[in-house]
């Protein structure tokens, strides 16, 4: 593998050389840190220089090499864990649509100004989640080159030991098919498939408009619902099936005992097994199934009778939930009791308070039922905080906060109007000082912005809170950092990666997926979110190979890093939630 990063490397220095201009001049991918993907006509256009100087910067149509902008670097800064000086290029006042290259010295960059500029990140990312299908033929007429025969039918799944019942005992055959696989590997996760539809379904109901004319080449487009929740009622026929019928407990996933090599998915030939019901499992799935019982009460046509099954769903798995509230899921320990051993994605937690209230307040809107408000009060949130798998509070939130929301009770308003101001909070702080950090973005300043899965759980996720600040407030400095966090991830950063899949000058060869390493294609699947730096290093052992300890920097470009270069659904949703938000947005 390390043979094959240096080939990588040696591609990518090629790849530079190879595109060039009329001038001949390589671009300066490693000196001009630019969105990559391209800027929309009346937003902010902001490029860096990257530890190295120039007196001034002219803009040239890439054709005619005709200059139509001339500017002097302005403000520059150090980063105070690397050293290195970033300095901002503004040429924001440029809003004709059209092809250019930034010139600064002799280093030169190409980029696009056109109206929809992102609309095809958008489409890329949600077609994303048809690739992670499971349980059908992924077809050559929707999927092109990257179709594959069917893998995991999942028709005879087994319960493991560590989740018998009376009714189902150990090794009792189940089906649950459907659903996406969760990561770069081929299991399915009842939270993170919670968390994810859970996300994007937040973001869709600001924007219903926006995802009604959207296709994006599924078996279901042309149907009467929007291809977006075609894609969402995929997933949410699976979950369905993940719930035990008798008592209305929800299995944790449906997983292998160990993770499968790199193969493709109809070579797989592990067992798969129900694992365990978890509390976090019964009410993510209660407050993803409530969510969706109301959007899809549109769309009977196609999924008849899914808002009364749901619905019921919802309440089961609450009621569930409520008899059992320390059912965490440990895998460490359930290991030690029962056979096979589980070592895929534990997706563990502590608490169940932020499951509780998300769950609580989306069952409210889908019901009415004053219980539901109660129990939404008794868990509600103190501040909130950047949505993630782990902290679900914030999907709480956004669920009071949707258009249209009608309150009587004095008690919820007050619940209503107090998460709106904490997120009026968040992102008040969130945007400070944006302006001077380095790369021009409140996210992406601090070293603790870097971790696991850090470019969706820090900047996509931060942008979607922004987005709905927003949309509360109409205070244009939110959406104007949202815009910046996805500048970031489209380019606009220390390594100079456009970190989606197909998309830019520089984007990822290599990421940690299984469909996209077993399927003898060079390029990977398009429209996914690796998961950026993580100055962790967490397989640094197990074949990546880093060239830094930077925290912004500690990205690896290989099959082996799992800590950097892993794809997920959760990463995508966010992906998905962002810049179609944006796109929506965009004047």
């Amino acid at each position: 593998m390390k043979t094959r990063n240096l080939l990588l490397a040696g591609l990518t220095s090629l790849m530079a050389v190879a595109c060039t201009t009329t001038s001949e001049k390589p671009f300066a991918v490693e000196q001009i840190k630019l969105n990559q993907v391209g800027y929309y006509p009346q937003q902010e256009k902001v490029a860096v220089l990257d530890n190295c100087e120039a007196e001034e910067f002219v803009i040239k149509q890439r054709d005619s090499q005709k200059e139509v902008f001339k500017g002097k670097p302005q403000i520059s800064n150090v980063c105070e864990w690397s050293g290195k000086t970033r300095t901002t290029l503004d040429f924001s006042q440029l809003t004709e649509s059209g092809n250019y290259i930034i010139e600064a010295g002799d280093m030169q960059m190409p980029f696009e100004i056109k109206a929809n500029a992102w609309k095809p990140v958008a489409d890329a990312a949600l077609k994303a989640f048809y690739y992670q299908r499971t349980g059908m033929p992924i077809e050559e007429q929707y999927a092109g080159k990257w179709n594959r025969p069917m893998g995991h039918p999942d028709d005879k799944a087994m319960i493991h030991p560590n989740a018998a019942s009376k009714n189902r005992p150990a090794g009792t055959i189940i089906s649950s098919p459907k659903g996406w696989y969760d990561a770069g590997d081929y299991n399915k996760y009842i939270v993170n498939s919670g968390f994810s539809i859970g996300l994007m379904q937040a973001v869709y109901q600001l924007f219903p408009d926006y995802f009604a004319n959207q296709n994006v080449n599924i078996p279901e487009s042309g149907n009467s619902t929007p291809d977006f929740l075609d894609e969402m009622h995929y997933n949410l026929d699976w979950m369905l099936t993940m719930q035990d019928p008798e008592d209305g407990g929800v299995y944790h996933k449906l997983t292998t005992p160990s993770f499968e090599d790199f193969i493709m998915p109809a070579d797989c030939k592990q067992q798969r097994y129900a694992v365990f019901k978890s509390v976090t499992a019964a009410l993510d799935f209660a407050a993803v199934m409530a969510q969706s019982a109301k959007i899809f009460a549109n769309y009977e046509t196609d999924y008849p009778g899914f808002t009364k099954n749901a619905i019921e769903a919802a309440e089961k798995a609450y009621a569930w939930a409520q008899k059992n509230p320390d059912a965490f899921y440990h895998q460490d320990q359930l290991n030690k009791q029962f056979e096979p051993a589980v070592v895929t994605g534990a997706y563990g937690d502590g608490s169940a308070k932020d499951e509780f209230f998300w769950a609580a307040s989306e069952l409210y809107w889908a019901t009415g039922k004053d219980i539901y408000g109660k129990e939404a009060l008794k868990y509600a949130p103190k501040s909130f905080t950047t949505p993630s798998w782990g902290n679900v509070a914030s999907l709480g939130a956004f669920a009071w906060m949707k258009p249209g929301n009608k309150l009587d009770d004095k008690a919820l308003v007050e619940l209503s109007e107090q998460q709106c101001q904490y997120l009026q909070d968040y992102c008040d702080e969130a945007i400070k000082g944006a302006d001077n950090n380095a790369f021009h973005a409140p996210y992406g300043d601090n070293p603790r912005d870097f971790f696991w899965g850090c470019l969706a759980e820090g900047g996509c996720n931060q942008a979607i809170s922004l987005i709905y600040g927003y949309a509360l407030t109409a205070k244009t400095d939110y959406l104007k950092n949202a815009y910046r966090n996805a500048d970031y991830i489209l380019g606009r950063n220390a390594t100079g990666y456009c970190y989606v899949t197909g998309f830019g000058v520089k984007s990822p060869m290599k990421p940690h997926h299984r469909l996209s390493g077993a399927d003898g294609i060079e390029e990977p699947i398009p429209g996914f979110l690796v998961g950026g730096p993580n100055p962790g290093q967490q397989d640094k052992n197990d074949g990546a190979i880093y060239t830094t300890n930077l925290p912004d920097e500690s990205y690896s470009d290989v099959q082996e890093s799992y800590a950097s270069n892993e794809i997920a659904i959760n990463w995508n949703a966010a992906l998905v939630a962002m810049i179609s938000a944006l796109d929506a947005l965009a004047k």
